[in-house]
């Protein structure tokens, strides 16, 4: 493969859907302690007065496809990276971007996050004495020690995808001629909308069957896990090769539609019917659902999200650093509110919309034009420079419609 001759331009709607689907992770964190199904150590945190099968279904939905799209994504900047830039140009940029963000934020959340699961679990058992309890285990210095990567489980497979894929294209290009054939023949099967869904359908069929089931449980361990490995290196090789193709990304607009509707109807099969099917039915089914999510959500934000937003450009820049600390807030909040009498879902969107500001706030003020914003995005902000690049870029798009 030779490389590009020119940059690609700033693709708005990649850029937002990676935000969105990392900002979805505020949304599972904040209602799956008020779902009915138990997830062990996963998520500890049960209320033990409002729970509602309607908090199930949000959750399940989002992991549905939230993660899948994020690794495609990636694989797809990855590649833009890679081939627009230097090997190790590349390298370097993930190292700053994953790799470090990754170790600093893992050992300094870690005691607020035993804190908030701590303390909210002891609250929801009914102990009094919760606060003198937790800050008595802050003696230990074990305590600071994070012995799992928790919702930075990503950050952490992600490193290792992307070193792994770097590897396996370095050796591909001195393999033209079997890189070409592989171009050729994504670039065949993605123009086709049916087409494309049985092909990637019947790849991921294969890496279920492989690990021999039909929920792939995310791996927070600092063991890497091959299940989790394998199944979400699928997804950014398939975004890693996307670019090549990236002049076919207005194909996803067709039937955009049509595909999330018909993967909503199938994940509510799925989820309403679960018993009804064995182990080959729900993959089968589970992977054709997953990548009429995939292709539709996609195009969705390609045919909406394509122009410039100042607001979705925030929002994009701060999706990174308000996902790293949202989750303390996420555990915390619920034993605060454990005894109010309201339904279920309004506890949810309060420890939602709570979460949020807080991040969000913190962000503005705290990371965006200081070294945080830097080392997180590469940049940081004073508000002079954030208006004059925005009014560059919204100069830019007039220019392109005229």
């Amino acid at each position: 493969m030779k490389i590009e001759a020119h940059k690609t331009e700033r693709l708005h709607s990649l850029d937002s859907l990676r935000a969105i689907m990392m900002l979805l992770g505020l949304v599972i964190h904040s209602t799956i302690t008020y779902a009915i199904t138990d997830y062990g150590a996963a998520w500890p945190l049960k209320d033990p007065n409002s729970t509602h099968l309607s908090n199930d279904f949000i959750v399940d939905f989002i992991h549905a496809f939230r993660m899948q799209i994020f690794f495609v994504v990636s694989g797809f900047f990855g590649a833009m990276l890679f081939y627009e830039r230097t090997p190790m140009k590349m390298v370097k940029n993930r190292v700053d971007r994953i790799v470090l963000p990754f170790i600093v934020f893992v050992l300094l959340l870690w005691p607020t996050i035993f804190f908030a699961f701590r303390y909210s679990g002891l609250v929801f058992s009914g102990n009094p004495d919760a606060l003198t309890i937790v800050i008595s285990r802050f003696s230990d210095w074990n305590t600071f020690v994070p012995p799992r990567t928790f919702h930075l489980w990503f950050l952490y497979y992600l490193a290792m995808i992307t070193f792994f894929v770097v590897v396996l294209a370095l050796v591909a290009k001195r393999i033209p001629v079997a890189t070409g054939t592989i171009s050729k023949v994504f670039n065949w099967a993605i123009q086709k909308p049916i087409l494309r869904i049985l092909v990637f359908a019947g790849i991921s069929a294969i890496v279920y069957f492989i690990m021999g089931t039909s929920q792939v449980n995310t791996s927070t361990s600092f063991i890497p896990d091959f299940n989790t490995f394998l199944y979400y290196f699928v997804f950014y090789t398939v975004g890693w090769i996307l670019f090549k193709s990236k002049h076919l990304l207005d194909t996803f607009k067709k039937y955009d539609w049509m595909n999330t509707i018909l993967g909503i109807i199938l994940f509510s099969i799925l989820f309403f019917m679960n018993a009804s099917f064995g182990l080959e039915a729900k993959i089968i089914l589970k992977s054709i659902m997953l990548w009429l999510f995939i292709f539709g959500i996609t195009g969705l934000f390609i045919r909406y999200g394509s122009n410039h937003s100042a607001r979705m450009r925030y929002i994009s820049d701060s999706s990174y650093w308000v996902y790293l600390i949202h989750l303390p807030f996420t555990a915390f909040i619920p034993s605060l509110i454990v005894d109010w009498p309201i339904p279920a879902t309004l506890k949810f969107l309060f420890v939602l919309i709570s979460t949020g500001v807080i991040c969000y706030v913190s962000y503005h003020y705290l990371v965006r034009g200081t070294f945080i914003g830097k080392f997180l995005n590469g940049r940081k902000y004073s508000r002079k420079i954030a208006d004059i690049r925005q009014a560059q870029e919204a100069a830019q798009v007039a220019l392109a419609r005229n």
